[in-house]
């Protein structure tokens, strides 16, 4: 284990809150620095999107082809209306997808004995109460990521992710990490109620999930400082730094 960097971020966000851009500074920052500052240090990305999206392409196939499509529809209903939009037909996808990341944390412990001493593993992924939220999705992440992970929560209102959200809408690039965005109906019907404040509410320093307590610290991210470098940078630092506090008193629990 490295002493200097954290072993797993889980980062959490409303869609469009954020999260993609501080990866994105964080690649952009040089290694030496990102350990003192951040203690992250080499980091891996396991982003359930590019999955969830794969998933919609598959059926599209398959759909093509004349075939049943497996896991997803193309309209949904809504406040009395038929909506277009890709959404799973059985929500316990939701969930499938966190084991899917879970699965791929082991199998990198599994091929890489020294992984932890390496990498920083980076978790990211939304999460809204029609869908089971927060809460349920933790409930999905294995021991071996609940054990040494910590989170940071950006947070924005429901119109700030609204907003940020149609931003950054590129309809030619659907499956982008950055550009990707979803129709303000459907953002609406998945994402507008969130069980954030709920889930955190309990212990303003730890999740609790089972047996588990997660460290997390809240990167306020209204006014906007991912768009600005010399803030996001600023601000991240302040909310690693408590973060790290939070984890090193679980560390010593456990020598």
């Amino acid at each position: 284990m490295a002493q200097d960097r954290f072993d797993i971020i889980i980062l959490n966000g409303r869609p469009a809150a954020g999260k993609s851009e501080v990866i994105d500074y964080l690649k952009q920052t040089p290694l030496e620095e990102r350990i003192r500052r951040f203690h992250i240090g080499e980091f891996e990305e396991f982003d359930d999107f590019p999955i969830l999206w794969e998933r919609f392409e598959d059926d599209d196939l398959y759909e093509r082809h004349g075939k049943p499509r497996l896991i997803s529809d193309t309209t949904f209903e809504y406040r009395g209306e038929t909506l277009a939009g890709y959404v799973f037909k059985d929500l316990f996808f939701w969930n499938f997808l966190i084991e899917k990341l879970s699965l791929a944390y082991a199998k990198r412990l599994r091929d890489v004995p020294d992984y932890p001493d390496t990498t920083t593993a980076i978790f990211e992924f939304s999460r809204g109460q029609q869908h089971g939220g927060f809460a349920k999705a933790y409930s999905y992440l294995s021991d071996q990521i609940l054990a040494k992970a910590a989170t940071i929560y950006i947070q924005v209102d429901w119109e700030e992710s609204l907003r940020k959200n149609r931003r950054r809408c590129n309809p030619d690039r659907p499956d982008s990490i950055l550009e990707h965005s979803l129709e303000d109906k459907k953002l609406e019907y998945l994402y507008k109620e969130s069980d954030w404040e709920a889930f955190s509410a309990p212990d303003p320093g730890f999740l609790s999930v089972g047996s588990h307590r997660v460290p997390y610290a809240v990167f306020d991210n209204m006014p906007e400082k991912t768009d600005k470098p010399e803030l996001l940078g600023a601000h991240l630092e302040e909310v690693c730094a408590k973060l790290w506090s939070l984890r090193q008193r679980i560390r010593q629990r456990e020598r």
